[in-house]
């Protein structure tokens, strides 16, 4: 099957050289990074389950964040507690989780993008896009080089009223990308979750071991400013 295809393209990148030698030195980083694999794996066969099934569609894109990286359970992260959020309210959805830890924007074009066409080219659109991403393109010189003109490219190709966050960070690049999301969320392409602006002031006791992904209450006040966003939008439309 197509769809399986495109699955099949998506898979954790393997932490990077200056992680590997961090996560030998603080056990807090090689705690978090032993999720990768196991989350994966576990939002592979939940995705598989959401497939089989029928009603409302979530897509969920990014990186590690979307991933849950750092939470206790791999659904205990923004998505998952958002996820629970939204049933316990009433709707109840399928939810693809389409991200991959250490992804950066050109992982969405080439790979996440198209396994959400896949999954929608035979149904109807998905009832919710959201997408987390970025940070770790803004982090890395190799990276930022270019990154506005792919962010740019990344939002025209998403579906109208898809939910986009905002990056927090103060770099003069992530400054960027959150200006190009602003004017596209003034012409209603897409959506804004504020991160930057309703986020957490302080993020003590707020983050896991290696003290860069959330914890689960971390992940719970990432939950709140998605929330928020899908209020003001009147996201996601209820069928008839």
């Amino acid at each position: 099957m197509i769809i399986d295809d495109a699955l099949a393209d998506l898979g954790p990148r393997p932490p990077g050289a200056v992680v590997q030698v961090l996560g030998r030195v603080f056990p807090g980083i090689r705690e978090v990074q032993a999720q990768t694999e196991p989350y994966a794996a576990a939002w592979a066969r939940s995705n598989q389950a959401a497939l089989a099934a029928t009603g409302p569609l979530w897509v969920a894109l990014g990186d590690s964040m979307t991933q849950g990286i750092g939470a206790s359970t791999f659904d205990r992260g923004w998505v998952g507690q958002l996820s629970t959020r939204l049933r316990g309210a009433g709707w109840t959805h399928r939810l693809l989780n389409l991200s991959v830890t250490g992804a950066r924007v050109d992982d969405l074009l080439d790979t996440q993008l198209p396994a959400l066409e896949a999954a929608v080219r035979s149904a109807r659109p998905a009832a919710l896009v959201t997408v987390v991403i970025g940070s770790n393109d803004v982090v890395s010189p190799r990276y930022r080089r270019g990154l506005a003109d792919r962010f740019a490219a990344l939002l025209d190709r998403l579906p109208d009223g898809a939910v986009v966050m905002n990056l927090p960070n103060p770099h003069r690049e992530a400054r960027r990308l959150n200006a190009l999301l602003r004017e596209r969320a003034a012409t209603g392409r897409v959506v804004v979750a504020d991160m930057r602006g309703e986020g957490p002031r302080s993020w003590r006791g707020l983050l896991a071991p290696d003290s860069f992904h959330p914890n689960d209450r971390g992940y719970a006040a990432m939950a709140d400013v998605v929330e928020h966003a899908l209020h003001r939008a009147g996201l996601p439309e209820r069928a008839p």
